[in-house]
C-alpha cells in the first residue's frame, strides 16, 4: 500500500470511531482488512503525521488529535459556541465547584482514598465522588491493602483524559505553574500605618494621617 492509501484507510478508520484509536489499532484493523504483505507498517507514523496536519489547517472546522493514547476527530475550539447551540444544554453542563476541586486532587495526587481527599479539601466529598464516577471521570483502581479497613482508591479515567484532550497525565499542567502566580494579600491597617501615627478626620470630613504625639490633634 502506498503511504495515500494508507492515510485513506487511516482517516475513515479514526472518522467511524466513536473512541480514540491508537496506531496499533489502525495497523491491525488495516491488517484485518488488507493483505499482510500489502501494508508496509514503517509508513503508518508518517501517514498519521500527515492526517493529522492535513486538518490543522484553517478552512477544516475539525482536527485529529492524539488523545488518550489513540487518535480522534474533535471540532475546533472556535466552533464550540456553535455546536453547543445545536446540542443543548447536553454539551454545556458544567462541574460543581465541589466536584472540580475534587477531580483536580484526584487527577495530581492519584491513587487517592477518599479519606485523603476529604483531608486535603476539609469537607466530606461523598456527594462529589459519587458525582464525578456517574460522569465516568474518575474510576476505582483497587483498595489500599496496608491501610487500616483498605478504602478504595480512585483515579481518573480514561474519559477524563479525552474531555481534556489530553494524551497522558504528564501533560497535565505543573502544579507549580498553577501555583506560582502573584497573589495580592490584603495588607492590615495597621500593617500599613507607620507605628507614630493613626487616622483622624478632618472639619472637612477629609481622612488624614496624624502623629500620635501631635498636639493639635483632637479628637470629638
Amino acid at each position: 500500500m502506498t503511504i495515500e492509501q494508507i492515510m485513506l484507510q487511516s482517516e475513515a478508520l479514526i472518522f467511524g470511531s466513536d473512541k480514540p484509536l491508537t496506531a496499533i489499532d489502525i495497523a491491525q484493523l488495516i491488517k484485518d482488512t488488507e493483505s499482510e504483505d500489502e501494508l508496509d507498517l514503517a509508513k503508518l507514523p508518517n501517514a498519521l503525521d500527515a492526517i493529522v496536519e492535513k486538518y490543522a489547517a484553517d478552512f477544516y472546522p475539525f482536527e485529529v488529535k492524539q488523545i488518550g493514547g489513540g487518535y480522534q476527530f474533535l471540532s475546533k475550539k472556535e466552533f464550540y459556541p456553535t455546536l453547543a447551540k445545536l446540542n443543548g444544554e447536553k454539551y454545556t453542563k458544567k462541574l460543581s465547584t465541589a466536584a472540580m476541586e475534587t477531580l483536580a486532587i484526584i487527577a495530581y495526587k492519584q491513587p487517592i482514598t477518599k479519606t485523603d481527599i476529604e483531608h486535603i479539601r476539609g469537607v466530606n466529598s461523598d456527594y462529589s465522588v459519587q458525582k464525578l464516577l456517574e460522569k465516568e471521570l474518575i474510576l476505582i483502581s483497587g483498595r489500599m491493602e496496608d491501610a487500616v479497613g483498605k478504602p478504595l482508591l480512585y483515579t481518573t479515567s480514561k474519559s477524563f483524559m479525552d474531555y481534556l484532550g489530553l494524551n497522558n497525565l504528564d501533560e497535565l499542567p505543573k502544579l507549580s505553574e498553577i501555583l506560582n502566580q502573584e497573589i495580592v494579600v490584603p495588607t492590615l491597617a495597621e500593617e500599613a500605618m507607620p507605628e507614630n501615627a493613626h487616622l483622624a478626620v478632618s472639619a472637612e470630613g477629609e481622612l488624614l494621617e496624624v502623629e500620635k504625639n501631635d498636639p493639635s490633634n483632637s479628637e470629638n
